[in-house]
């Protein structure tokens, strides 16, 4: 019987504060803490002992806590991870530094590329061989190996990648490999079939080394999370949600920790898609900005869209190519620096620029007086009126105009001869046109018209932001849920246990061995259900997908195919479902060209219970303002008395009128002039244009 978790515990650690959602037979209780970046854990800690004496309870009584963190990815980023060593193939030893010799700045002469993980140094080639049918051409040199690892435990190194190519077919070498090392090593090794099965040798090793790079790092902070939990009293397990939006044991992420990279914005995606079927939206954009970055997914019938690949550290912002990819699946959003902590900076040619660097948690904005001098977007906010110094963060942080204005003016103001509040309102209209943009590039790059869906806004700085978002994106109607400000921490506990198995096998249509491909699905099967079994012994449902290509094609499709045994006469039925896919992505099919399987996915999550349908509502009762401030708004370019709205004194259908900001404990939603807000029948506001 599957176990009830009545109180459940969401931990998300960003780049400027740890949110904390706890969830108590239904009623929940949130904080935000400031991240603790030389002992994250302790941010996790501060925030549970909050919300539990909110809550009435003590630390015994949490069921399940459930974690995501940005620490892999700001490793990365940051390069902060262990000394690695990478053993590859002979004549392989440079595939992670030459990538694929793809310039994705045509004319740039003087284009810049991540430097590799590895340096050449720590990068060993080895003899052996197996070809592209997983058959050995060459046998693995096992005293060679021996060897290496004598290297290895002399030097100082914190943990070893496995890369050999074709491994994803046979995988027998990287395994002995690990097998001979383990012998005379202690640190962690990391094999390339185990982390990311699948074709292309530069992604594939490239994860892998990210993997290792990141792993005794992530494996050490795991454990000090788990024995502090139990020090405090919360004997409960600690699950993490991994960056496809499945939720997998703290063991499975120490393994695998390159695949918590994308897991704090897989939170957010997770609550956009459960506040779009609660009001039965299936078009809608997610819009989620916090301390440091913003992020915009799409979500169609439900469910965020996702990819196989994505890449961090990007040297050119926007710019595909220019990062390091991690092969892994990953649910696909677009994002920039862009949260309220970044910077704001003039360029060389007198324009205001914002992000990516951020003022983070320390030393924060120059408004949180805790160190930071530079103008930061959160300090343009406040300075706009935006936001009320004495109410930030729950009361916890108070903030100083004084600061926030003078940093402004010697920054932006000064250099460009600008008056201080027209230099803040400079700052944050470049940051919502660049959003604006990203937005609009990733609807498009997905063939879809952003004006067509409506957006869900959430973290800290998104309702801050999003009406004038909206104004700028021809979005109609916007949706602020409660706890917004804590949004991806209310994610992780709506995501389910789930986990995704991928594996290359590349056959033709034409030669169609159903028993060969019923078998590799069979193993999918069994590895992703091991990893949700971890968690719930629920019911499973499982999603089966093909990536597919016409033969010399350089990148797939995906495929959905039915979960069932497929026998010779499936054939036609797989050509049918890829060409009215191919139909989807480009318009129309190809005939002629041979079609061939390249990836398999089996995508295993437990059941969640749905819960409760709402309907839009968008008039509502016009209620008076309990109290007004001067607050810059944007549409009419000018300072106006302006409505200040507590939203616990709101009920379902009233409707205030714009310009007005709705305030509460983690953010403030700012209602511009074009728009009205409507509150619905479970808390949410509805951001509506006037006239719609």
């Amino acid at each position: 019987m599957t176990k009830r978790h009545d109180i459940r515990l969401g931990a998300d650690i960003g780049g400027t504060f740890t949110d904390i959602a706890l969830d108590v037979r239904g009623k929940l209780f949130s904080t935000k803490v400031l991240t603790d970046y030389s002992a994250p854990e302790q941010a996790i800690l501060d925030g549970i002992e909050i919300v539990i004496l909110d809550a009435g309870i003590s630390a015994d009584d949490i069921d399940i806590v459930i974690h995501g963190t940005t620490l892999a990815t700001n490793a990365l980023i940051e390069r902060r991870g262990a000394r690695t060593a990478l053993i590859t193939t002979e004549g392989f030893r440079d595939v992670i530094e030459m990538r694929t010799e793809n310039r994705f700045e045509q004319y740039d002469l003087s284009l810049v590329l991540p430097k590799p993980l590895i340096p050449r140094e720590d990068r060993f080639p080895v003899k052996g061989r197996i070809d592209a049918q997983g058959k050995e051409l060459q046998a693995l040199d096992e005293a060679a190996l021996e060897a290496l690892a004598d290297v290895i435990a002399e030097g100082d190194f914190g943990s070893v990648a496995i890369g050999f190519i074709h491994s994803y077919m046979n995988p027998a070498h990287e395994q002995r490999a690990r097998e001979i090392l383990s012998r005379k090593l202690s640190i962690p090794i990391s094999i390339s079939s185990e982390v990311s099965p699948q074709m292309r040798e530069f992604e594939r090793f490239n994860t892998v080394c990210a993997n290792a790079y990141v792993r005794p790092q992530m494996a050490d902070y795991l454990s000090r999370l788990q024995v502090r939990l139990k020090e405090m009293g919360a004997e409960c397990p600690v699950f993490m949600i991994h960056s496809g939006g499945g939720l997998i044991s703290v063991e499975t992420a120490s393994e695998f920790p390159v695949r918590l990279v994308e897991s704090g914005p897989a939170g957010g995606a997770i609550f956009a898609a459960d506040i779009a079927r609660r009001f039965s939206l299936d078009r809608v954009v997610s819009y989620d900005m916090g301390g440091t970055t913003a992020k915009i997914c799409l979500i169609e019938d439900y469910q965020p869209h996702t990819a196989r690949t994505f890449e961090v550290a990007r040297t050119y912002r926007f710019c595909k190519g220019s990062g390091m990819p991690i092969s892994i699946p990953v649910i696909e959003m677009i994002e920039i620096g862009a949260g309220g902590g970044s910077i704001a900076w003039v360029d060389a040619m007198g324009r205001i620029q914002a992000g990516p660097e951020s003022a983070a948690s320390e030393p924060g904005p120059a408004c949180y007086q805790r160190g930071g001098e530079r103008p930061a977007i959160t300090d343009a906010d406040l300075v706009l009126g935006k936001l009320d110094p004495d109410n930030f963060a729950g009361g916890k942080i108070k903030l100083s105009v004084e600061s926030a204005s003078a940093a402004i003016a010697r920054d932006i103001g000064d250099p460009l001869k600008l008056a201080t509040e027209a230099a803040a309102f400079g700052i944050v209209e470049v940051v919502d046109e660049n959003m604006a943009n990203a937005a609009r590039v990733h609807a498009v790059e997905n063939g879809k018209n952003i004006s067509e869906n409506i957006m869900i806004a959430f973290g800290g700085a998104a309702p801050l932001h999003a009406a004038r978002l909206c104004e700028k994106l021809g979005v109609d109607q916007c949706l602020i849920p409660q706890g917004a400000g804590v949004g991806s921490a209310i994610g992780f506990l709506k995501a389910p246990f789930g986990y995704e198995a991928l594996a290359s096998n590349i056959m033709r249509l034409s030669k169609f061995d159903a028993g060969a491909a019923n078998a590799m699905l069979g193993g999918l099967k069994e590895t992703a259900e091991g990893f949700v079994r971890a968690g719930t012994q629920g019911k499973i449902v499982r999603e089966i997908t093909a990536f597919m290509r016409y033969r010399g094609q350089g990148w797939e499709i995906p495929v959905p195919l039915p979960d069932r045994a497929f026998t010779a006469s499936d054939a036609g039925m797989i050509e049918a479902a890829f060409k009215d896919r191919y139909a989807q992505f480009f318009g129309r099919a190809v005939e002629g060209p041979e079609i061939e399987f390249v990836t398999w996915s089996v995508k295993a999550q437990d059941v969640r219970p749905e819960g409760e349908r709402f309907t839009l509502e968008t008039d509502g009762a016009a209620i008076p303002a309990p109290t007004t401030r001067a607050v810059f708004d944007p549409a009419s370019g000018r300072t106006l008395e302006t409505a200040i709205v507590p939203r616990e004194t709101l009920s379902p259908g009233a409707r205030v009128a714009g310009p007005a900001v709705i305030v509460e404990r983690e953010t403030s939603t700012v209602v511009t002039s074009p728009f009205d807000a409507v509150i619905q029948i479970d808390g949410t506001i509805l951001l509506v244009r006037k006239g719609h």
